[in-house]
């Protein structure tokens, strides 16, 4: 008999937003950990980069093993990497092991396609599409809610209690799945590792994410950041031939190539790109000392991040939304509504933004929509794919919002930098930087919100004991 949804869910929800907060919580004190740990601005952005790197890695890889050897065992050391991470991270005071924690962390990464593919295969088939939008939605609603807990911590505490937040979200949530989450037998018995996949895999999305994280530092014409941009295009084309050669291969390309699973692949990255950039370029606005730069609101951390906790509030309200939305029409009408949502909070941003209620507003906005994208995303490509192919299908999306998220930063801060006000004791952005910035994160997500539409949907006659089904089961995405 399936466990009820009760029962595993709160788990897998918890494992969620456990990596999701560890992920962004460093965030907003990145300048003041710099003065802490006495290391360069430039250094110190490591802490964000290695933890993007080690996630963009693992992921995949973790989705792939859980595929072959059981999603339980895999979500297990997907979330034993996040506590040690976490753990090495309170007990140390040198910036090298920090990075290295970070690094650990980045094994959390590793939850979402585990999960997805765990509601998949125990939860009942009308609980699988609003369980798949919870977990998935979860990723925005952890992200906001790291922004805001951060800010509350460093309150009353130091740096350390973000990080003795982290390890106690990842130990609760390694106690629930150990207890709550049923060993799955669903495994790829025909399938088998593909090392080398693996390793070319690692390293054109290190080569890829290290230049775009590092090209505001090093220069974006500068010889390492081009040197890099070709390793990365390099491998990846080897990477390619490798996969469609080998006979069990890490990543199928027949089903990356197919267009609901490509085309939602695109919309992640789109999403990704405006979610990662807006947090980071709305914590900085509202931080802005208005007496100096004649905008902004001079906010604390904490301000910034509870400005930020609608977003958070929204994405927790697209969840279920979205899994009302892909049971009645699909998942194409909430992967549109979300970009769009997202564009407009983007855009009303950069049209107003003179009072608080102005950022909470666009918040909103944009958490909703974020939530909704992200909800309709594994609906699109779950009902692409084998199950035996659901956690590395799910896994390479993953991955791409977090290439997005990275390339969104890193845009984000050229724009930012590029146009400082003159004359001034601190380098501070221009209005028109903010504004640009705006402006190409709504163009970003409004690409997302017409990339569907590329996507041609077949519905198959279900069976009438599936009538009631999630959306994965009842509409077949493919050309």
């Amino acid at each position: 008999m399936r466990p009820s949804s009760a029962r595993v869910l709160p788990a897998l929800v918890l494992a969620m937003l456990a990596f999701s907060v560890v992920q962004t919580a460093v965030v907003p004190i990145l300048p003041s950990l710099a003065k802490e740990l006495d290391v360069s601005g430039s250094n110190i952005t490591w802490l964000m980069t290695a933890n993007l790197l080690s996630a963009a890695v693992l992921t995949p890889l973790l989705g792939r093993f859980g595929d072959l050897r059981g999603r339980k065992p895999m979500l297990l050391v997907s979330l034993g990497g996040l506590v040690a991470g976490s753990a090495l991270a309170v007990g140390t005071h040198s910036f090298t092991w920090l990075v290295v924690a970070r690094v650990l962390q980045g094994a959390g990464g590793g939850v979402l396609p585990l999960a997805i593919s765990i509601v998949r295969d125990e939860l009942p088939k009308e609980k699988v599409t609003g369980g798949v939008a919870l977990i998935s939605a979860s990723m925005g609603v952890g992200s906001g809610l790291g922004l805001v807990a951060t800010g509350l911590l460093l309150e009353h505490w130091n740096y350390k209690s973000i990080f003795w937040m982290g390890l106690a979200f990842g130990l609760l949530a390694v106690v629930l799945v150990i207890f709550r989450v049923p060993t799955d037998p669903v495994t790829d018995k025909n399938g088998g590792a593909d090392p080398l996949g693996a390793l070319t895999l690692a390293g054109w999305l290190c080569a890829l994410l290290v230049a775009v994280s590092q090209g505001n530092t090093w220069g974006w014409t500068s010889t390492r950041t081009l040197g890099l941009f070709a390793v990365a295009a390099v491998v990846a084309l080897i990477w390619g031939i490798i996969e469609v050669k080998v006979a069990h291969p890490l990543v199928d390309m027949k089903m990356m190539a197919r267009p609901a699973v490509a085309f939602t692949n695109l919309s992640g990255l789109l999403i990704g790109f405006g979610m990662y950039g807006s947090f980071m370029v709305i914590s900085n606005f509202a931080q802005t000392p208005e007496k100096i730069a004649h905008y902004g609101f001079t906010a604390s951390v904490l301000h910034a991040g509870v400005m930020l906790l609608p977003s958070a509030i929204g994405s927790m309200v697209a969840a279920p939304v979205g899994a009302l939305l892909i049971a009645r029409r699909g998942p194409r009408l909430p992967l549109v509504l979300g970009g769009l949502l997202g564009a407009t909070g983007m855009v009303y941003l950069a049209l107003r933004h003179g009072a608080e209620g102005d950022i909470y507003l666009s918040s909103a906005i944009f958490g909703l929509g974020v939530g909704l994208a992200y909800a309709a995303m594994p609906a699109y490509i779950n009902g692409a794919v084998p199950v035996e192919q659901s956690g590395i299908a799910n896994g390479m999306n993953a991955v791409l919002r977090t290439v997005g998220g990275a390339i969104g930063t890193a845009v984000m801060g050229a724009i930012l930098t590029g146009d400082l006000i003159p004359n001034l004791p601190v380098p501070l952005p221009t209005l028109d930087a903010y504004q640009h910035a705006f402006w190409v994160a709504g163009v970003m997500c409004l690409v997302a919100a017409v990339v569907p539409f590329a996507i041609r949907r077949i519905k198959t006659a279900p069976a009438p004991v599936e009538a009631a089904a999630a959306a994965p089961e009842l509409v077949k995405t493919d050309a």
